[in-house]
């Protein structure tokens, strides 16, 4: 249980979001927009992982990571937006302790599992692209399935420390969190007490959960580019960056902001863009995901054909039985 509810200092029992102002004029233009996109990454990214899983065509390691990235993302939104979504609605900003501590243990699993599964996609392309003779004996289901659950259980497992420290600080006040969502640093700022110890164990699970990770996708892309540009035919090279062109994007985006917001001195200046660069790894990447897959990948799009088909052919015959 938390700290407030051991009867020691803490005295906050809910912190206050100020999420993007106090402009009530924006406050139904914003609701409107984060709705909307909401719900265009929930359906999205649920229309992936129902394509993947009914189409036989899809059953294959590249397309198994790109359903757990459309899983993990529809989680991602389901962590941040609903609560934003009732805020903006009800113009209440508060959250209750609990409920920010369990926000921010959903988030910081969600960005550990997203490090390692991008990773883990850069890897299966660089073995799809550079080692083509092995990658059937290498990427076989069973090691996609470690990889997951490794990448699902340890990031969970990891983020548990954290919260768990986290809930021994002490909160006395101010309780006004200068963000949309209860992240890490705003949160840590409220802190009445020493968080030299969080501040050490959260400085090494980034290490391993974003450095660790980023260096080894950005090693498996350095070799891809490597091959690709030895490829004789003009048609090979295309055709090879076209399949890890759309990864390459949802990568440069979601760690391009990261570092922005998590690595970069915390100036004035960089403070009050946080909140906006933190939009694009927490609401655009989710969004971008389903759209960038869908609108680019052949294979998918003959899915979800074949899939329509099969609907409409159910359909006539019930029709047909029935009548």
């Amino acid at each position: 249980m938390w700290n407030m509810e051991k009867g020691n200092q803490t005295a906050i029992t809910e912190f206050i979001l100020l999420g993007f102002g106090n402009l009530p004029e924006l406050q139904p233009l914003l609701f409107l927009f984060f709705l909307g996109i909401y719900i265009v990454t929930t359906t999205g990214n649920l229309l992936i992982i129902f394509l993947v899983v009914f189409d036989q065509h899809l059953h294959t390691p590249m397309y198994f990571f790109l359903a757990n990235l459309s899983c993990l993302e529809t989680c991602y939104s389901s962590v941040i937006l609903p609560q934003m979504l009732t805020n903006l609605l009800s113009g209440d900003k508060t959250i209750s302790f609990s409920g920010c501590m369990s926000q921010f243990y959903l988030f910081g699993s969600c960005v550990g599992i997203e490090t390692y599964l991008l990773a883990t996609m850069s890897y299966d392309r660089y073995l799809a692209i550079c080692k083509p003779l092995h990658y059937t004996s290498i990427m076989h289901g069973k090691l996609c399935v470690q990889l997951m659950a490794g990448a699902w259980i340890n990031s969970f497992l990891a983020n548990s420390i954290t919260v768990f420290l986290m809930a021994q600080l002490s909160f006395c006040g101010p309780n006004i969190i200068d963000h949309y969502f209860c992240d890490f640093s705003p949160m840590k700022k409220l802190s009445c007490t020493d968080n030299s110890l969080i501040e050490l164990i959260t400085f090494l699970l980034i290490f391993v959960f974003t450095i660790a990770p980023f260096l080894l996708t950005l090693t498996s892309y350095v070799c891809i580019i490597t091959t690709i540009l030895k490829f004789p035919s003009t048609t090979g090279r295309q055709k090879a960056f076209s399949t890890c062109s759309s990864h390459l994007i949802v990568v440069c985006i979601f760690y391009g902001t990261i570092i922005i917001v998590y690595m970069l001195p915390d100036t004035p200046t960089l403070r009050d863009l946080n909140k906006v660069f933190s939009v694009f790894y927490t609401i655009l990447t989710p969004l971008v995901n389903p759209l960038i897959y869908s609108l680019r990948n052949k294979e998918v799009h003959k899915a979800l054909r074949r899939v329509c088909y099969k609907m409409v052919l159910s359909g006539r015959m019930l029709t047909n039985g029935s009548l």
